[in-house]
This record gives structure tokens, C-alpha cells and sequence, in this order.
């Protein structure tokens, strides 16, 4: 049986989200009033989400660094080959999601599989402990769903299992049913964090989920004609708490935290189009 997928409710949430349509429409006011900038703006935001969405994963390379690789083609000596791999797939990710919401297409199993696939470009095998607890390699494939179950260490010395991969494939539907189908009267922001939080509960891939996590919440709100949200690498703590939060059945704390990130993401790029205006 698959889990039945339902959008939460509260006052508080709809404080947040009114919150986020006034901060939108602000920020479209004064992009119109600025229109010079916007390019600059829309790139800065580009480069802190993907430099902080792969810091999330462990990437060492910080915003300057991403921008001078990705704009010089450059890498900064000291840092790990493979971070600049992650740093030009996630960028070309980016540009992908901006064509998927161009070109009207639907959200489907086939887009998250060719958007992990992009995420994991060049990346062959992943690092992996054995039932003797020795180090090993297993392969990545990219763009197919795992086929190993996978599970991560939590602080508190526990194991949490994700979906098992038996059971992948029909919550991968349901949800990108759900995120489909469910009423306009859900706001845009509460979907784009569900869609979020659900793909991070299945962890449908043997790698990549959570940074196609917050590509798949940023699809959703770039369709609503909302700006992507930054979940920084400075609220990471925080962040996964909030999922932890999930897995215990309080999905409410995720889609308040993921808010008052597109909130906080939207005050800065309000920021930057008044500077000096």
C-alpha cells in the first residue's frame, strides 16, 4: 500500500505563505523597477543554490568558488575533483528545470529519473561498507531507482530505513500524482515542500535524493511563478532535523522550515534589487 499523500493546514502556515505572496509580488515590483539587475540577480541565485545545495551533501567548494568555476571554468587547488563535477551537473540541472517549466512539461517519474541522471553525471560508484563494516564501492546508476535498500545514521546512534526498494516504483507515482493533481487550493509553497519532504522519505536513487529534493521543490515553485528557495548549508542542523522531524509523523516543522526558506530567499533577492536603487 502506498502512503496516502495530504497537504497540512495551520495558521501558521498560512501566515508564512501569505508572507511569501507579498514578498513575490514585491519582488516583482521592484524587478520591474530595476530590469538591468534581475540577470545579475537571477545568477547570483543560481550559484547559492548550487553551492549550498551540494555543501548539504558535503561539497567542500564555497559560493566564490562556485562562481569561478562556473564562470571561469576554473578549479580552485585543494579541492576535490569530484565537487567540481557536482557543481557543473547541478548548474546544468538548473538550466534543465528552467526548460521543463518553459516547454509546460508535467512532473513525472520520467523527468526525476533524467534529472538524477544529470545530478550524477560522471559518477560511476559510490562508497559503500560491507556487512563487515570494510570499506567498498557499489555502483551509482545514475538515473535508475536503487535496487539496494539504503538508510542513513542518525545522531542518536539509530538507523532509519527509507522506502524499501520493492516499493519505490508506487510511491514514486503516488507522488508525482499527487504533485499533479492535488486542488489549486493547496498553495504552490506547501506543495513544493510536501513534493520535498516525500521525495526525501522514499529516497528513491542510490544517490543524489536530496539534492533532486530541493531541485524537485524549486521545479514546483518556479511553475507557480514563485523564485526558487535556498535551503542554506548554514541551517543544515536544522534542516535535518526538520526531516527527522517528518519521519516521526510531524511533517508540519519540514513545510514550516522549507517556507521561511523560499521567505528568507526572498527577502535577500528583494535585498539585492533595492541595493543602491
Amino acid at each position: 500500500m502506498t502512503t496516502t499523500i495530504v497537504a497540512p493546514a495551520s495558521a501558521e502556515l498560512s501566515a508564512i505563505t501569505a508572507r511569501i505572496d507579498e514578498l513575490s509580488a514585491a519582488t516583482e515590483a521592484a524587478r520591474t523597477r530595476t530590469p538591468d539587475r534581475w540577470p545579475t540577480v537571477l545568477h547570483k541565485l543560481k550559484i547559492r543554490w548550487t553551492a549550498d545545495s551540494n555543501a548539504i551533501e558535503g561539497s567542500s567548494l564555497n559560493f566564490a568558488d562556485t562562481l569561478f568555476f562556473l564562470e571561469q571554468g576554473l578549479t580552485v587547488a585543494g579541492k576535490p575533483l569530484k565537487d567540481f563535477l557536482d557543481a557543473r551537473n547541478h548548474a546544468e540541472a538548473i538550466d534543465l528545470i528552467y526548460d521543463v517549466v518553459h516547454s509546460q512539461r508535467p512532473v513525472s517519474e520520467g523527468l526525476l529519473k533524467e534529472l538524477n541522471a544529470l545530478v550524477l553525471a560522471g559518477v560511476s560508484d559510490l562508497p559503500t561498507l560491507d556487512r563487515h563494516g570494510r570499506m567498498g564501492r557499489r555502483p551509482a546508476n545514475p538515473g535508475a531507482y536503487k535496487s539496494q535498500p539504503n538508510h542513513v545514521l542518525l545522531p542518536d546512534g539509530s538507523l532509519h530505513t527509507y522506502v524499501d526498494p520493492l516499493h519505490v516504483a508506487g510511491e514514486m507515482a503516488a507522488l508525482v500524482a499527487w504533485i499533479e493533481g492535488e486542488p489549486a487550493s493547496t498553495h504552490p509553497a506547501v506543495r513544493a515542500a510536501m513534493a520535498h519532504w516525500h521525495l526525501v522519505r522514499i529516497h528513491p536513487f542510490e544517490d543524489g535524493n536530496g539534492r533532486l529534493a530541493r531541485l524537485l521543490m524549486n521545479l514546483i515553485l518556479i511553475r507557480a511563478q514563485l523564485l526558487p528557495a535556498v535551503i542554506r548549508n548554514e541551517d543544515r542542523a536544522e534542516y535535518l532535523a526538520a526531516l527527522r522531524a517528518g519521519d516521526r509523523g510531524d511533517v508540519d516543522t519540514f513545510v514550516s522550515f522549507a517556507l521561511r526558506a523560499m521567505e528568507r530567499t526572498l527577502s535577500g533577492i528583494g535585498a539585492d534589487l533595492s541595493a543602491g536603487a
